[in-house]
């Protein structure tokens, strides 16, 4: 199979349990790995025939900039089915992280891998 990446994909949504994360939007780091035959577009060379990363980022920033979730784990799962569902994936990795949560810790988050 073969892989479409997007890494350290920064976007800002609601995220969080907190009454302050509620109210106020906070940046997440995404990598994705969106797995997807690119032979047809690598014969080709036509953009119709492949997972236009251009489209995935523009979609994610305008649902996310919408959006609330309670837990990582949520949005994780929300963005892995968007990409199965909507995009025509065949397997994602999908990867979200919260910057400087916690004193002496650079990033919190959670890695999940779902297939078609």
């Amino acid at each position: 199979m073969d892989i479409i990446f997007i890494d350290s994909f920064r976007v800002e949504t609601l995220i969080g349990i907190y009454p302050r994360e509620r109210i106020v939007p906070q940046p997440v780091v995404m990598d994705l790995k969106i797995g997807h035959s690119t032979a047809t577009a690598g014969a080709s060379d036509d953009i119709h025939d492949t997972i236009d990363y251009a489209e995935v980022v523009k979609r994610l920033r305008s649902v996310l900039a919408e959006k609330h979730f309670l837990l990582l784990e949520k949005l994780a799962e929300f963005v892995a089915t968007m990409l199965l569902e909507d995009f025509g994936a065949q397997w994602v990795q999908v990867s979200v992280a919260k910057l400087g949560m916690m004193p002496g810790v650079a990033r919190v988050g959670v890695v999940i891998e779902r297939s078609a």
